[in-house]
């Protein structure tokens, strides 16, 4: 499979682009299961919402996920790190044969997984959960150019009331002055240039197996799950093969992983 005309465009355009029943329902109930039994165990290296809340940008760069604080005595699990190499599922899920035309198509080139960077099972667990706040997920990484990419699989519904992902399109071609992001990093909606903005925001409902990607520039935030059951997401980000991370970062501190593809040759 390979991207139409008209998708490349509006990928390019807004910054995110949706594949509706991408995934097959079989693979996606198997990687919930999988990913229940670890959040259930609380199977490091994880994130907490604790210590998503506390984190300052320095911080969260320097982390790998040791796993639940010892001095938090009641915990609500916001994410599993470094995913690839917990289950042959994962793996093969992000290895995904029928999605590298695609992002081929979108970098330009062979695309590369980083495990620096998601890697991730997401969660938004019902009533602990906290708010994704707007922010590019590139102001926290370190490449040499922004050809960077995340690939964001919905293992069940996600909608307006469990936390579904909200963009502010074209917003990864815009330049932002420091001024407009808070001390953590993330765009602040009391800075009043902002507002207008984030005004343009949008969203859209997935399914189960639907995919969506956007770039590593492009705005985006989430509400907390108000619904009763868990919201889980599976995401990693690919980059250019060309694209390097830099020396001493995070971002160079894990594996990649190429995925040649010929479809478009």
């Amino acid at each position: 499979m390979t991207l139409s005309d008209e998708q490349l465009s509006r990928f390019q355009k807004n910054g995110f682009l949706v594949l509706p029943r991408f995934a097959k329902e079989e693979q996606c109930d198997t990687i919930k299961d999988i990913a229940l039994a670890h959040l259930k165990h609380k199977v490091p290296p994880l994130e907490t919402e604790y210590e998503y809340a506390v984190k300052s940008k320095e911080e969260r760069e320097k982390t790998v996920g040791t796993g639940v604080p010892g001095y938090v005595k009641e915990v609500s699990i916001r994410r599993l790190r470094q995913v690839y190499e917990r289950d042959i599922v994962f793996r093969e899920w992000m290895e995904d044969a029928s999605m590298r035309p695609i992002l081929r198509q979108i970098l330009g080139e062979t695309p590369v997984i980083t495990l620096a960077h998601h890697n991730s099972i997401m969660t938004k667990m019902p009533h602990t959960s906290t708010e994704t706040r707007w922010h590019q997920d590139f102001r926290y990484w370190h490449f040499e150019n922004d050809n960077l990419v995340s690939v964001w699989l919905a293992l069940d519904e996600e909608n307006s009331h469990n936390g579904v992902l909200e963009f502010i399109p074209g917003s990864h071609q815009m330049h932002f002055s420091p001024g407009q992001f808070d001390e953590k990093e993330y765009f602040s909606d009391v800075v009043p240039q902002n507002r207008a903005l984030i005004d343009t925001k949008v969203s859209h409902s997935l399914q189960k197996g639907d995919v969506v990607l956007f770039h590593c520039k492009l705005l985006h935030r989430a509400n907390k799950n108000l619904d009763d059951k868990p919201k889980i997401s599976f995401v990693y980000t690919v980059k250019g093969k060309s694209n390097k991370a830099l020396p001493g970062t995070r971002s160079a501190l894990f594996d990649e992983i190429e995925l040649p593809t010929t479809a478009l040759l």
